[in-house]
């Protein structure tokens, strides 16, 4: 990652850290959450198409605005066109992520925007097989500024989904539903 890369997110995350430290103590104690998510992931590469997504994620809302959130996506493996029907290939992805959370509630409504800004990798493993018993894996990784922006509705004080449109990596964006629970 360049420096002015890890410059940005030490300064985005100590921020984040701050504020919410301070929205602790002077709203008192926050909220925990836990949930589930599912979608597909995005990938701006001719002949990829686009997999299937599932994770989970876990969170802590320091007030009603700020928080701080992680998360694990996985993928299906999805086949790659090779163009050649003696050869297989086929991929999976897999993200993980740390982010500072924003949210926006609008007025006499259940509605809630949300923004998140922080840290994620993604991992693509791939394999190639042909039909002489030839097999390769290969697998590569990414990881930098990533963030998403999103809208929830809360059905009750513990119970929310959300939809979200995240971008992960270059060449990488995910747009997921979610539903997750507050205790």
């Amino acid at each position: 990652m360049k420096n002015l890369q890890k410059a940005l997110l030490a300064a985005i995350v100590g921020s984040v850290m701050t504020m919410s430290a301070q929205a602790a103590i002077s709203y008192g104690a926050g909220q925990s959450y836990v949930g589930i998510k599912a979608g597909k992931f995005m990938v701006d590469v001719d002949d990829l198409d686009d997999p299937t997504a599932y994770g989970v994620y876990a969170g802590y809302n320091f007030d009603s605005n700020f928080g701080a959130e992680i998360e694990y996506v996985g993928s299906s493996d999805t086949d790659v066109d090779t163009g050649n029907s003696g050869v297989d290939a086929e991929y999976d992805l897999k993200t993980y992520g740390a982010y500072g959370t924003y949210r926006y509630a609008f007025p006499n409504t259940g509605l809630y925007a949300k923004g998140k800004l922080g840290y994620a990798k993604a991992e693509i493993d791939a394999s190639i097989s042909d039909d002489f018993g030839n097999f390769e894996n290969n697998s590569g990784s990414d990881s930098g500024v990533a963030g998403g922006i999103g809208l929830g509705y809360n059905f009750n004080p513990n119970m929310s989904v959300e939809a979200e449109y995240d971008y992960v990596a270059e060449d990488l964006t995910l747009l997921t539903l979610g539903a997750h629970y507050k205790f």
